[in-house]
């Protein structure tokens, strides 16, 4: 088998290829900056010239079963796949998915299969969580980079933070382990770069520049509700709780290691459980789980908390079938509270983007409530754009 060349020359650059022992036992291959003088000092000049590996510059084309390290004369960033299909049992990762994946689990194989078919596809981001311990939420990152190797990587939330991202935003599979990214920006950047085409990447010592980005997130965490922001409606995450593992094997990663071959073979030859319907492949309906309801649940914030239980407390009450109140109205029974708001735009961007209400198209009579200093609500005549929420409504915003 003929040997990669040690050094290459893409653009006007020399590098060295590398191969870094890790402690866990593991290599990984990687690029360094070297200096010509350097390889004529150490090889000689003749060297440089005749066995140098040329190339134009550099690209990122993710491929497993058709792999190109050199593409029209410009070197392939992304690693070749490291494993051969071959006929044989994969039982123990069968049994492995099944318990992560549960009833999902034909969906998981698919998953596998689009990452290893079509690495190129849009996917969801594939949040494992659970409080218990012994899980296997960190086995399957590790099961991941088994088979995906070095077009994977696994990140602290530290790192995924950082302006230097050059050695993530160049991978097929982001692996966040322990992830707690509990800002708004931290979630709207996972959310926008799932669906990214390119992505500018930064590091030390190089100047900014844009590149293809095709990474998928995988995020692990022991914290079930409040890992990451999510707003009501969100379609983007399949999140699986996963329950404790029903006996401790030390090996389990490496039984699950020697099956990979077998793995690959049962996903070429087996067809797609489901059909390419949306930009991520699945349907929010597909991958919907209680474990992403309570997300949901548990991400309200406490405005919008406020404002659905005045709703219940004044049709409670009241003994009404529906309750019509115009933003103003909201905003006094939230002074009552104590409820500091900036402005009332806030109530208005509950009512209309988050709970999808619209005023009347014109100022009309209602009946107004209002919370007298002893908590008794009282009624009389009112004039405006009311929003209208029947008794159910209000009884789900409660529920949620």
């Amino acid at each position: 088998m003929e040997l990669q060349p040690e050094y290459l020359r893409i653009g006007t650059s020399y590098f060295k290829k590398v191969h870094k022992p890790l402690a866990s036992g593991d290599v990984v291959t990687t690029l360094l900056p070297w200096s010509s003088d350097c390889i004529k000092l150490d090889h000689g000049r003749q060297y440089l010239k005749e066995q140098v590996e040329c190339y134009d510059g550099f690209c990122f084309v993710p491929s497993h079963l058709a792999y190109q390290g050199r593409i029209k004369n410009f070197y392939n960033r992304y690693h070749p796949f490291q494993h051969q299909a071959q006929p044989g049992s994969y039982r123990k990762i069968t049994a492995f998915l099944t318990h992560v994946f549960a009833d999902q689990l034909e969906l998981a194989y698919d998953y596998f299969k689009i990452l290893l078919e079509r690495p190129t596809q849009i996917l969801p981001i594939l949040c494992l969580v659970s409080q218990e311990r012994n899980t296997g939420k960190t086995t399957f990152l590790h099961f991941m980079k088994a088979i995906f190797g070095e077009n994977m990587v696994i990140n602290t939330n530290e790192d995924f933070r950082s302006n230097f991202n050059l050695e993530w935003a160049q991978k097929l599979i982001i692996g966040v382990d322990e992830t707690f990214l509990d800002r708004k920006e931290d979630s709207e950047r996972i959310k926008n770069l799932s669906t990214a085409r390119f992505y500018k990447v930064e590091a030390k010592g190089f100047d900014r520049h844009e590149v293809e980005f095709f990474g998928k997130f995988i995020l692990c965490s022991n914290n079930e509700d409040h890992f990451i922001v999510a707003d009501p409606g969100e379609t983007r995450y399949w999140i699986r709780k996963v329950p404790p593992l029903k006996a401790e094997n030390e090996n389990l990663l490496c039984e699950l290691k020697v099956e990979i071959p077998c793995f690959i073979d049962f996903l070429i030859k087996r067809s797609f459980a489901s059909t390419h319907k949306t930009r991520m492949w699945f349907t929010p309906a597909q991958i919907a789980t209680p474990a992403l309801g309570r997300l949901l649940s548990q991400n309200r914030n406490r405005l919008e908390q406020e404002m659905a239980h005045l709703l219940l407390s004044i049709i409670d009450e009241k003994d009404l079938d529906e309750l019509r109140f115009c933003s103003g109205d909201m905003q006094n029974w939230l002074g009552r509270k104590q409820v500091r708001l900036k402005d009332i735009t806030q109530i208005r961007r509950v009512l209309q983007n988050l709970w999808k209400l619209e005023p009347a198209t014109n100022s009309l009579a209602y009946v107004q409530y209002k919370f007298l200093s002893d908590g008794t609500i009282t009624e009389q005549p009112g004039k405006g754009r009311f929003y209208s929420l029947d008794k159910q409504s209000i009884y789900r915003l409660n529920s949620l």
